[in-house]
């Protein structure tokens, strides 16, 4: 088979591949569909502490919570935005206003926060989270562990704009 051979092969493929997809009426690019917000959890504001301050870590530290901000619809991320954190740890109780911390997340959305380690209360060990600065609608989360000995535990919000 020659190169001349291998080139009309190349071109035959492409042409019958253009054919078939302009018969099957795909003419247009994919798009991503829009992405819906997150919708609050049930229980998620319990023990929420309005303004609690921004901090460099809650406690000892040794257990991190993280997790993306992003824009509902376009999935864009959202960089500045404060997310409230807390929970029952091995050095306080949710209700304890050293167990609430916040933190904002950087250039792409993320946000990374260490805290004590989480332990369970009401037989799950979970986290509390909120979005509540105001340019967004409020959205509480409560992500539940899948156990008791997991060191991290990540959480993601979708915001709609107010």
């Amino acid at each position: 088979m020659t190169k001349t051979d291998l080139h009309r092969r190349h071109l035959l493929a492409a042409v019958g591949a253009g054919l078939v997809t302009a018969a099957a009426g795909v003419t247009t690019p994919a798009r991503a569909q829009t992405l819906a917000p997150t919708p609050s959890m049930r229980g998620g504001s319990n023990n929420y502490r309005p303004g609690a301050p921004i901090v460099e870590r809650i406690g000892g530290g040794g257990f991190w919570m993280s997790g993306t901000v992003r824009r509902a619809s376009d999935g864009a991320p959202l960089p500045g935005q404060r997310i409230q954190i807390w929970a029952h740890t091995t050095e306080g109780h949710e209700r304890d206003e050293r167990s609430h911390g916040a933190t904002l997340t950087d250039a792409d959305g993320v946000f990374r926060l260490e805290m004590p380690q989480i332990v369970p209360a009401f037989g799950q060990p979970h986290a509390h989270l909120a979005y509540d600065s105001g340019a967004f609608e409020t959205v509480f989360l409560r992500p539940v562990m899948g156990s008791a000995r997991d060191t991290s535990l990540e959480a993601h919000f979708v915001l709609q704009p107010v």
